[in-house]
């Protein structure tokens, strides 16, 4: 996501003249479909079109390739010293790329797409790659299939096609020859409530991925822009209060106050809401006892409750300090939203109710985190 925010910032400044799209890879690469390359009026670029073994050559003879139109050139990356020009030197793949002049409908409507998609939208870009006497075309759907563009030389047999294509399930997997099919969403949302500064490491991370981070505190004193100049937003709510972030099912949320009852509240309210990944940070006595207190709150078993959140927070990568937390919060939240979690540290049912037996809550009620000041 991050790519795509310098590939909008170079556009946004004017005088972009080509657009590089990676449309197929076949065997090893180090991108994949969808990774693109904005060329800069001055041969300044954004993005990168696979580990920098194809930038140069592409930069060097973008402007010349495209100045009869849009064509998709073929690059191989096997490793072969009788070539010319080994470009990957070995990193074993094929790949096409799309290049197509940057002052034409299809490039600015698929541009726009993307801006779009960093303000939390969401399309479908469906394009007709050229070939022989067949120019690029393109079209672009929001999710109902409403077409926001469609290129002159469409008809309306090829978007009707199109549209139902892209409202039936599986269809973007299996994409028709000839065409290349993706679907923009906006980046990734991390929720981090609590903005003590073992918080400031995890925003700055989140925003490195290109990820829309929202920092929550009801200490005012803390939550303040200043000390999250990444964040997008910094809000000051009381910890009875995360509704006023609108948080989705698709978001990820870390609960990290420090505050015992402040986690207590923030849980029993943040939990219905059902985000994708909900971390709680703290020793795992103290979160079996959150948990146990908020199950019975929401009327919920301790197992579903255990389902729902990632006690311990964050992947078991050693080290210690806030900046370490902070890169095991974000590896998992990466896994666990990307589908590729494997094991985890998350409570059981069998923790919760064993903590519990040993220790009681009291140790944690009625104390205030010397954050909160007077």
């Amino acid at each position: 996501m991050m790519e795509r925010r310098h590939i909008v910032r170079l556009w946004q400044q004017g005088g972009a003249t080509v657009l590089v799209t990676l449309v197929r890879a076949e065997g090893s690469s180090y991108r994949r479909p969808g990774a693109r390359l904005l060329l800069g009026a001055h041969g300044e670029y954004g993005g990168t079109i696979s580990g920098g073994c194809l930038e140069t050559e592409v930069v060097r003879k973008a402007n010349w390739l495209v100045r009869n139109g849009s064509l998709v050139e073929h690059y191989s990356t096997m490793f072969d010293d009788t070539a010319e020009v080994p470009f990957g030197l070995g990193c074993g793949g094929v790949v096409d790329l799309l290049l197509e002049p940057a002052d034409t409908p299809e490039c600015r409507a698929l541009m726009s797409a993307l801006e779009g998609a960093l303000r939390g939208g969401e399309t479908t870009v469906l394009t007709w790659l050229p070939h022989d006497s067949r120019q690029l075309a393109r079209a672009v759907l929001t999710t109902t299939g409403d077409f926001i563009f469609a290129s002159d030389e469409l008809t309306e047999e090829q978007l009707m096609e199109a549209r139902s294509g892209v409202l039936r399930e599986g269809w973007i997997e299996s994409m028709p020859e000839g065409m290349f099919v993706e679907r923009l969403v906006a980046p990734q949302r991390l929720v981090v409530l609590g903005a003590g500064d073992d918080a400031k490491p995890l925003v700055k991370m989140a925003a490195l991925l290109g990820w829309n981070v929202t920092v929550l505190d009801g200490r005012a004193q803390l939550a303040r822009p200043e000390r999250f100049p990444e964040a997008e937003r910094v809000v000051t709510a009381s910890s009875s209060s995360p509704d006023v972030l609108g948080i989705r099912q698709e978001d990820a949320v870390v609960l990290m106050t420090h505050s015992y009852e402040q986690d207590r509240e923030l849980l029993g309210a943040v939990m219905p809401l059902r985000p994708r990944y909900l971390g709680l940070l703290g020793a795992r006595h103290r979160s079996s006892l959150l948990v146990s207190e908020v199950a019975t709150k929401l009327g919920q078993t301790v197992a579903e409750c255990c389902e729902q959140i990632y006690a311990p927070v964050g992947l078991d990568l050693g080290g210690e300090g806030p900046e370490a937390i902070a890169l095991a919060v974000i590896a998992e939240v990466q896994a666990c939203c990307m589908g590729k979690l494997g094991a985890s540290r998350r409570l059981s049912s069998e923790d919760v109710e064993r903590h519990v037996r040993e220790g009681g809550a009291s140790r944690y009620l009625q104390v205030q985190c010397a954050l909160d000041g007077a």
